[in-house]
């Protein structure tokens, strides 16, 4: 990653002393040439210089500050998520700048230019997918990244922290159809979104393994807004050829997709068989119980910190590192053996 450059890297470039430098961008320290501060905001912009650098190299004492940016705190796993990492700084003495994006690549762009001008030494990120360019200028300008559930493959250099994603998706599917099921419906997340390519992946992977084709059709990949889980529920179910299963790797579209489930009067497991990507308490006191991938958001949480952290401190080398911890797979009474569901 290019070093980004510091306040004494202006001071040789313009030809004048830190103290000058640290006055043009502390006007109120004292005052300045009106010629020798044009010359040092101009070098400031030929090198790409950010203030919010000043402020951590001069000051003594600071409070560590990092910058979070959420996909969309509607959905439940990024409300946890970001609360976890929240009471996780706290602990470590880290006070964090919470942005939200809902999934909209211009509202991270913005994001990413308001945490530029704040004092942050690094950034915890659930990606849009978008702003590649802005994601890697970040970098340049020397503030750690670290993304976390979500990655973008054009940025190599960026750590990242998320479950195992083809792994988990692989096991729901095996489960599945371990039990007779051979035409499973499967919501997924966009395809321009790491995980939802992952979890398509673990499903395909499964699917090879017991030599079983896959019907295109099963396949729904919906915004994780609005209420697209629904809506591909309908269309799964109106299918000539229905599903007799269905996995929603969809966490934000998790209870769009059951609502739909229940407003059709579809029986779970009679109909059915249901599994979910979901880690909240309301999928154990439905009726039955849902068969859910349990993600560990403590464990995102801890590890994303740790990671921005070692990097603030210098205390990691520059390789990048991927941490991928393990999701549960809880098999609930939302599923059963084919034989036991209706013949279609």
């Amino acid at each position: 990653m290019k070093k980004a450059p510091t306040i004494r890297d202006v001071a040789s470039a313009a030809g004048v002393s830190v103290s000058v430098v640290s006055r043009v961008l502390n006007p109120e320290s004292g005052p300045v040439a009106p010629a020798k501060r044009d010359m040092v905001l101009g070098v400031i912009e030929e090198l790409g210089y950010r203030p919010r650098s000043a402020a951590r190299e001069l000051s003594v004492g600071h409070t560590p500050t990092v910058g979070l940016v959420v996909a969309d705190l509607a959905n439940p796993f990024f409300a946890q998520l970001a609360d976890r990492i929240v009471w996780e700084a706290r602990s470590h003495g880290v006070q964090v700048v919470v942005m939200t994006t809902q999934e909209d690549p211009h509202l991270e762009a913005d994001s990413l230019d308001t945490l530029l001008d704040r004092s942050v030494g690094g950034v915890i990120a659930t990606p849009t997918g978008a702003n590649v360019e802005k994601w890697a200028r970040l970098q340049s300008l020397g503030v750690n990244v670290v993304f976390v559930d979500r990655t973008i493959p054009d940025l190599a250099n960026v750590d990242l922290v998320s479950i195992e994603n083809v792994d988990s998706a692989r096991q729901a599917t095996d489960y599945m159809l371990s039990l007779g099921h051979t035409r499973i419906g499967l919501i997924s997340g966009p395809v321009s979104t790491s995980t939802g390519r992952a979890r398509i992946q673990g499903y395909q992977a499964a699917h090879e393994k017991h030599s079983i084709s896959i019907d295109p059709q099963l396949i729904r990949d919906v915004p994780f807004r609005g209420d697209g889980g629904g809506d591909a529920v309908g269309s799964l179910l109106s299918l000539a050829n229905r599903p007799t299963g269905l996995i929603v790797a969809n966490t934000a579209q998790v209870q769009s997709s059951v609502r739909r489930l229940v407003q059709m009067g579809v029986r779970i497991p009679e109909d059915l068989s249901v599994i979910v990507f979901d880690d909240n308490p309301w999928t154990e006191v439905t009726s039955p119980p849902l068969s859910v991938i349990r993600q560990p958001i403590s464990m995102l949480a801890v590890h994303s910190l740790e990671l921005v952290l070692g990097r603030m401190n210098g205390k990691l080398p520059e390789t990048p590192r991927t941490v991928e911890v393990k999701a549960d797979f809880v098999p609930r009474s939302s599923c059963a053996p084919l034989l036991l569901t209706p013949t279609r």
